[in-house]
Formats: structure tokens, sequence, C-alpha cells
């Protein structure tokens, strides 16, 4: 048995019901496993909700919670995949006093350097957004911090795999 913890992409395919999410996140629960970042949003097949959680385990128990997973009826299907085997991004939104945009060639030289994006100033604030991976997004607020940040927001992660799935095929049959 493994004892290295990994980081896993987990991916979910599932019909859109209600309390799936608590029954799911229970499973994590019993096990006194955190789940690092969730996300829940439309597939490429209609009708079909895709989820996306980070968790740090071992691959073992990986293996039995997908298990489980599976088991619930309204999941079609679930998978799991390291870093490696996947391309992800986060997103964030800084919201940061305004007079600093100006007065500050240090905030505009971070900006410019992290390409993050200005979604919108007015006199009070501005409005940051980044795409990237955690390290980015983990950077970019630190540096940022040092000037205050008034309010700081970091989406769950989403993730394709390098590798083709055969989710839509499986469906079709």
């Amino acid at each position: 048995m493994s004892t290295e913890k990994n980081i896993y992409t987990v991916t979910i395919y599932t019909e859109n019901n209600i309390g799936l999410l608590n029954r799911i996140s229970a499973i994590f629960q019993r096990r006194h496993i955190n789940i690092e970042s969730i996300n829940s949003s439309v597939s490429e097949i209609e009708n079909v909700s895709k989820w996306t959680l980070v968790v740090k385990l071992h691959v073992d128990s990986m293996k039995r919670i997908i298990g489980q997973i599976e088991k619930q009826v309204e999941v079609i299907k679930a998978y799991y995949h390291t870093d490696e085997e996947t391309i992800y991004q986060e997103s964030c939104l800084f919201k940061i006093k305004s007079d600093l945009l100006f007065d500050e060639r240090q905030i505009q030289n971070i900006i410019k350097e992290s390409n993050a994006r200005i979604v919108t100033v007015n006199k009070v604030f501005f409005v940051l957004e980044k795409s990237g991976r955690k390290e980015e997004i983990e950077l970019l607020y630190r540096e940022l911090s040092v000037f205050g940040i008034m309010q700081f927001t970091r989406s769950g992660r989403v993730a394709v795999t390098k590798n083709e799935m055969k989710i839509s095929t499986m469906l079709k049959a």
C-alpha cells in the first residue's frame, strides 16, 4: 500500500439531481478527507452535469472512493487523474482600492507581469481577474496583499484530461 498522498482531480458525470452533492461530499467526510476545491457545470453531453473536485489522498483510498461515488444512482461515471494527466486552471477576482491603481506604480507592474486583467474600475475600487494555476494565483495574492485586498474569491479547478475520455461513446452505447 502506497504511503504517499497525491493530489487528484476527480471528474464525476451525473444526472442533475437535488441532494447528490450532499451524498458525494459525505463519502469524503466519512473518511475525514478534505475537498480542496469543487466545481459543477454543464458537460459536453446534453443533460449531464460535470463535477470537478480536487482532493489529496492515497491512490488506494482514491480507488475505493471512486467505487463509492459510482454506487450513487445518479452518477453516470467517475474518474480520477493526476495533475500530469490533466490540463487545469483556476480563476479569481481581487477587489482593490482604486487610488492604489493610480498612485502605486508597483501595482501596475504586478498586474502586467502576472497577466491579470482589469475587469472594472470606478472611483472607489477596481477589480482584477486572473486565471491560471493555483501557484500563480497564490503568488499574485501575496504580491497584492501588501497593498490591501478589499475582497478576494477563487473558483474551483476546471480541468480537461490530456487523453480522450470515452464518456460520450459510452453513453451513446
